[in-house]
């Protein structure tokens, strides 16, 4: 019992994240990302569910993100954070280009049963049902970027463009880790027109599926360089600000 993370029990503090990894269709991933991001070494799905506290309350969540490559480095490109709390949705697209939107999700774990569900628009698009088999070695520590969009679109009826033109914001994080350990369980994606993972990112490999409790070493968030706004215009027509093609932006259509 020693080498599991301590506090109090019951703080949400403590509540590891689930994280489900699998590969996709490259030409998908390809598809998804936005001008300016290539796509990354393998065409790589991260789903990762949460419990955290954000501004003094818990935050349920659910990250789709996909690997992709800017400037020579690897990193994950959120195309949405479905989440409980409204409050935070909009200071966060606001204010960073984090992309949330609203969903209602249970996570929970019970001795070594765990259990995820997501349903967002009355389509419960994502499941998931396992048991914790095995406590893995933590590994050393590590660094991830993540890439967000920040931009304001242009207050006209009649005009295209944007006020604000899409930038990359560059979230740098360093984790080490508490715990690790691996979940044997069944990953169910749903069809849905509003969280089309089962359409636009299916699974094409065995699941890495474990339960994560990290150490946060360090974050940093930094504006960066503006994306070619004319390409990317489409992809701002959907759900939640995600670039996500969800049902009120219609399909997104392959680069030329």
């Amino acid at each position: 019992m020693s080498d599991l993370p301590q506090g109090n029990p019951g703080d949400a503090l403590n509540w590891p994240m689930l994280k489900i990894k699998y590969l996709t269709d490259p030409d998908n991933i390809a598809r998804l990302l936005p001008p300016g991001i290539e796509p990354a070494s393998r065409p790589e799905v991260i789903l990762t569910t949460y419990n955290f506290p954000v501004n003094g309350h818990p935050e349920f969540g659910l990250v789709t993100a996909i690997l992709g490559k800017r400037d020579g480095k690897e990193g994950e490109f959120p195309l949405g954070y479905a989440i409980d709390r409204e409050a935070e949705i909009f200071i966060s697209q606001e204010k960073f280009g984090q992309p949330k939107y609203p969903a209602d999700i249970t996570y929970f774990r019970i001795m070594d049963y765990v259990e995820a569900r997501v349903t967002h628009q009355n389509y419960t698009f994502f499941e998931f049902q396992g048991q914790v088999t095995e406590t893995l070695d933590p590994g050393p520590e590590f660094e991830v970027h993540e890439w967000w969009l920040k931009y304001s679109r242009k207050a006209s009826y009649t005009e295209t463009g944007f006020d604000f033109p899409p930038h990359i914001v560059d979230v740098y994080s360093k984790y080490g880790t508490a715990l690790k350990q691996k979940v044997e369980g069944k990953l169910t994606l749903r069809d849905s027109p509003w969280d089309p993972i089962a359409e636009n990112l299916p699974v094409r490999s065995e699941l890495d599926a474990y339960l994560w409790t990290p150490v946060f070493l360090d974050r940093r968030v930094t504006l960066g360089e503006a994306l070619d706004a004319d390409a990317f215009e489409p992809r701002a027509n959907t759900i939640g600000n995600s670039r996500w093609p969800g049902e009120n932006g219609g399909p997104l259509k392959p680069q030329a």
